[in-house]
C-alpha cells in the first residue's frame, strides 16, 4: 500500500477556524445544537465539502452527508465523522475533531486521485450533545431508527422554539424523520475519531487509542425517607436523618467502584435534593441520582449488587426507608472486531503506538453500531479535560490519528465487500 498522508497544516488550521465559530468571551464555545452559531458551523462545513466536489445531502434529521463516489458505486459506503455541536462553554475538539479528520481523509484521497471501491462519506450528526430540546445523540439515533416523529412532536427548547422549526432551519423535517433511517446495507462501516476525554492515553504517552466498546450507563433516582424533626431538641439516638443516610449511601457507591477490579467501571452521584433543607430541621427526605458506567453489563451489575448490599444495611441501621426509580439502563456497545483489528494494523504499519481501551462516554458510534460495523479512534486529552474551554489535544497526536484513519479506510476499502454489491463483507 502506498504511504498516503494527510496535510497536517490544513487540518490544524481548520480546527482553529471552526473553533472561532461560537466562541464566547471566556474562550469556550457556545455552539449548542440548532443555535445560530451551530447553523454557521454547518454552513462552514458544507462550503468545504463543496470545494472538494462531494455530493452533499442533508437528511430529515438535519444530518449532513458528503459523498465521494467510488469506482464500484453499488457497494455500501464507508462513512466517517462525528458532530459539530458543543455543550455550553465547551471546547473546540469534542465532535469537531471527528468531522474534520474525516474531511481531511476524503480530501486527501480526492486531491491525489486515489481510486476507492466504496463511496466514502463525511457525516456530521445533529445534536450529539445534551441540549435544550432534551435530545442528545439525536442525529445518530434517528439514522439508526431509534426515534419516532410522534414521540418528538411536543419537543421545544423552553423558549418557544419547537424541534420541528429548529430542524426546518437546519435543513431537516420532523414530519419526514423516518426518511433519515439508514436502510440495511446502506453502509459498510462507520469510523469516528474523538478526543479521549480522560487521562489513560496521556499517562501512557500513547498517541492513538483504539476503542473496543462504548460504555454502558445505568442511572436511577434514589429517595431516602427519614423523619424531619427539630434540630435542637431531637437527641442523636432519636434521629432518622435522611441526609446522613444518603451521605453514607453515596460513599458506599464510591467504595463499590473503587473496590471493583475494572478501572473503567465508575460511579457518580450527580444530583442531590435535600428536604426540608433548613438549618434547624433534621432532613426528612433526600433524593439523588446514582449513575454507574462500565464497558460490560456484568461489571455494571457487580457494582450495583455491591451497592445494594451496603445500602440495605445502611438504611436498616439508620431506621430510614429507601425508594428507587430506574431512569436509564443503556447497555454497553461492543465495537466491531474487524474494524478494531484493521485500525491496529494501520497504526502498526505507520509505526504509531496504540492502545486498546473502552470509551467511558457515549458517542454516535454506539448508535451506528446498530446499523453497520462501527469503530473509533481516540486522541489523548491534555489534563483529561473536556466539555470546558481548556479542552486541548496535541497537534502531533491529532495528525497521527488522522493518518491511522486514512490508512485504515484504504485497507477497509480494499478488504470489505469483496463480492461487489453484496454488502455482506
Amino acid at each position: 500500500m502506498k504511504d498516503y498522508r494527510i496535510k497536517p497544516e490544513r487540518l490544524l488550521l481548520e480546527l482553529e477556524e471552526l473553533g472561532k465559530i461560537g466562541r464566547g468571551p471566556g474562550g469556550g464555545l457556545d455552539r449548542t445544537a440548532f443555535t445560530p452559531a451551530e447553523l454557521a458551523a454547518r454552513e462552514w462545513l458544507k462550503e468545504r465539502l463543496r470545494a472538494i466536489g462531494l455530493d452533499i445531502r442533508v437528511d430529515a434529521a438535519a444530518n449532513i452527508w458528503g459523498t465521494l463516489a467510488g469506482t464500484e458505486p453499488e457497494l455500501p459506503a464507508i462513512a466517517m465523522g462525528s458532530h459539530l455541536d458543543t455543550v455550553p462553554s465547551g471546547g473546540r475538539y469534542d465532535g469537531a475533531l471527528g468531522v474534520l479528520t474525516a474531511l481531511e481523509v476524503v480530501r486527501t484521497l480526492a486531491e491525489q486521485g486515489v481510486p476507492v471501491r466504496h463511496p466514502l462519506q463525511v457525516v456530521s450528526f445533529s445534536a450529539e450533545e445534551p441540549n435544550p430540546f432534551g435530545l442528545s445523540t439525536f442525529g445518530s439515533r434517528a439514522a439508526a431508527g431509534k426515534l419516532k416523529p410522534e414521540d418528538l412532536a411536543g419537543a421545544s427548547d423552553g423558549n418557544g422554539l419547537t424541534l420541528g422549526e429548529a430542524l426546518r432551519r437546519s435543513g431537516g423535517d420532523l414530519a419526514r424523520l423516518t426518511e433519515a433511517v439508514l436502510a440495511p446495507g446502506t453502509l459498510s462501516a462507520y469510523l469516528e475519531v474523538h478526543i479521549e476525554q480522560g487521562l489513560r492515553l496521556l499517562r501512557r504517552d500513547i498517541p492513538v487509542g483504539i476503542v473496543t466498546a462504548v460504555t454502558g450507563i445505568y442511572r436511577e433516582e434514589v429517595a431516602v425517607y427519614g423523619e424531619a424533626n427539630h434540630a435542637g431538641t431531637t437527641l442523636m439516638e432519636d434521629r432518622r436523618d435522611a441526609l446522613a443516610a444518603a451521605a453514607e449511601l453515596m460513599l458506599a457507591l464510591e467504595t463499590a467502584c473503587r473496590s471493583h477490579p475494572a478501572a473503567e467501571t465508575v460511579g457518580t452521584v450527580g444530583m442531590i435534593a435535600n428536604s426540608p433543607n433548613a438549618a434547624n430541621i433534621v432532613p426528612g427526605r433526600v433524593v439523588f441520582h446514582l449513575e454507574i458506567r462500565g464497558k460490560t453489563r456484568a461489571e455494571i451489575q457487580e457494582v450495583l449488587d455491591d451497592w445494594k448490599n451496603q445500602a440495605s444495611h445502611i438504611v436498616q441501621r439508620r431506621h430510614c426507608k429507601l425508594g428507587r426509580r430506574l431512569l436509564l439502563d443503556q447497555h454497553p456497545v461492543p465495537l466491531d472486531r474487524e474494524l478494531t483489528g484493521c485500525l491496529l494494523d494501520a497504526a502498526d504499519g505507520l509505526g504509531i503506538r496504540s492502545f486498546l481501551l473502552g470509551s467511558m462516554a457515549g458517542h454516535d458510534a454506539a448508535h451506528m453500531a446498530a446499523v453497520t460495523r462501527s469503530g473509533m479512534l481516540f486522541v489523548p486529552s491534555l489534563g483529561g479535560k473536556s466539555h470546558c474551554p481548556e479542552e486541548q489535544s496535541r497537534d502531533g497526536d491529532i495528525v497521527q490519528a488522522a493518518n491511522v484513519l486514512l490508512r485504515g479506510v484504504l485497507a477497509l476499502d480494499r478488504e470489505l465487500d469483496r463480492q461487489a454489491g453484496t454488502g455482506t463483507g
